[in-house]
């Protein structure tokens, strides 16, 4: 199979906002997504409710997330979804406190057994977008921590990979050029990269700090780029991608917004607001994600998990439509974008006779 349709298992609601992870396996399941890149936070979630722990504020004893993951991958075996992956493992290269990248270290060998009980071979981690006074932007330093984690998921048995992405958001490795030099350099068959269509035009074409919602000459980037995409990158090396999109905002995210967060960077608080799945443009959708895909499955020729990753204010509602609503919208989704490119995919089951 040349395509598998998965969605980030927060795309379909955050946990807090009371939609249990079964609602949202059997909304993933009803739409037709065979696999879920899953979110650690509903991980820990199923982890306290199976539990009879006390709380903790550092979250979930390790065998109350064991018992999490068996129990989750059994839900999932019975849906017939797979676990893409577990994510994210983040804040952990170029750390300046090197006592605390030990720490990260000594948490990455139970995110592998975690990874094992949940029969995924797949970590992914996001670059860092820690405060530039806590991480360094220094390449080697860089390259030197992510090899410590390539070469820890070749000991492993079986053995885990790593999937980068570079954030629109992240402190030093902000863009999939600097992310596809990391992986180059880090040199492990098991490291690679995860390109993701938002991440991309998140940071090259949109600035939703600006009245117009886009960076100067940001047609004329995304062109440059993604010929050098097309150009550069060994498609081997990625992992994955995330095919979503993202609203224009009516005004700029900056202080007295409604989605300004003082301590976050304003393509952070819009990406945690208004990402949209692919094709919404009745929603507002603006950004150039038909001419990123393209390079992704025509230019670079990627075949394997497309998944939504989709984070969106209207995932914090509350009623059990939410998760069924977001599965179909992003069912809908991946209908046109299969159109669109021209794939040889199968149309998601329940789109025409479900109702919410």
């Amino acid at each position: 199979m040349p395509f598998k349709l998965a969605i980030t298992s927060m795309s379909l609601g955050r946990c807090y906002a009371g939609h249990s992870f079964e609602s949202k396996l059997d909304a993933a399941h009803k739409f037709g997504y065979q696999g879920i890149e899953l979110f650690h936070e509903d991980l820990a979630d199923v982890a306290d409710q199976l539990s009879s722990e006390a709380f903790s504020p550092s979250g979930p004893s390790e065998a109350a997330q064991l018992l999490a993951a068996r129990h989750i991958l059994q839900m999932c075996k019975a849906r017939s979804i797979e676990i893409v992956c577990l994510q994210p493992f983040a804040h952990y290269e170029g750390l300046l406190d090197r006592a605390h990248h030990e720490r990260r270290l000594e948490q990455l060998v139970f995110w592998i057994q975690l990874a094992h009980t949940l029969e995924t071979d797949l970590i992914q981690i996001p670059a860092s977008f820690l405060p530039a006074d806590q991480v360094s932007g220094d390449p080697e330093l860089i390259v030197s921590d992510l090899r410590k984690v390539a070469d820890m998921g070749l000991a492993a048995s079986p053995p885990i990979r790593f999937a980068y992405e570079s954030l629109c958001w992240s402190t030093h490795v902000d863009l999939w050029e600097t992310c596809w030099s990391v992986v180059q350099r880090v040199d492990r068959p098991n490291f690679g990269m995860c390109l993701d269509t938002f991440n991309i035009a998140g940071r090259i074409y949109a600035d939703p700090a600006t009245r117009s919602g886009c960076t100067a000459n940001a047609d004329a980037a995304v062109r440059e780029s993604l010929a050098r995409l097309v150009s550069q990158v060994d498609v081997r090396k990625v992992f994955y991608v995330q095919v979503v999109d993202a609203e224009r905002l009516r005004a700029p995210l900056v202080p007295g917004h409604e989605y300004y967060v003082a301590e976050q960077p304003a393509r952070m608080s819009w990406s945690r607001n208004c990402r949209l799945f692919y094709g919404e443009k009745e929603r507002g959708a603006y950004l150039p994600v038909k001419e990123i895909a393209r390079a992704f499955f025509h230019g670079l020729g990627f075949q394997g998990w497309v998944s939504l990753e989709l984070f969106n204010r209207r995932m914090n509602d509350e009623g059990a439509d939410v998760p069924y609503e977001l599965a179909r919208r992003g069912a809908l989704s991946w209908s046109k974008l299969v159109r669109d490119m021209r794939f040889e995919a199968p149309e998601p089951p329940a789109l025409i006779s479900a109702s919410l």
